[in-house]
């Protein structure tokens, strides 16, 4: 019964929010420039690892992430668009609606 939630509620929002989408989108490839989204591989259920995507907040290159950080994207951060794109995951199974947030591989060793 979750998935069947997580999906028609992930199908419903993405639709609803596709304006949104397509505008942050933009104002994304305007303020920070290619790529639009930030993708990074992160451990799911029973350690399977997937894409997460978002948009992207920072700068790319070296540094620290706070000089990285645009005003765009803390912005985005702020609002909590930049975590649109997670409805994608959502609707392919990778993640969930309601659980706990995806972990970064390097800390997969730390849980059992």
């Amino acid at each position: 019964m979750k998935r069947c939630t997580d999906i028609l509620v992930a199908l419903v929002l993405l639709i609803l929010f596709s304006p949104i989408l397509f505008c942050v989108s933009l104002l994304t490839l305007a303020f920070n420039g290619r790529p639009i989204l930030f993708s990074q591989t992160r451990p799911g259920l029973h350690g399977k690892l997937f894409t997460l995507y978002k948009f992207r907040s920072m700068k790319t290159g070296e540094g620290l992430d706070e000089d990285r950080l645009t005003p765009f994207g803390k912005l985005l951060r702020k609002s909590s668009l930049d975590e649109l794109p997670q409805l994608w995951n959502v609707l392919r199974g990778d993640m969930s609606l309601v659980g706990p947030r995806p972990l970064l591989v390097q800390y997969l060793p730390l849980y059992n």
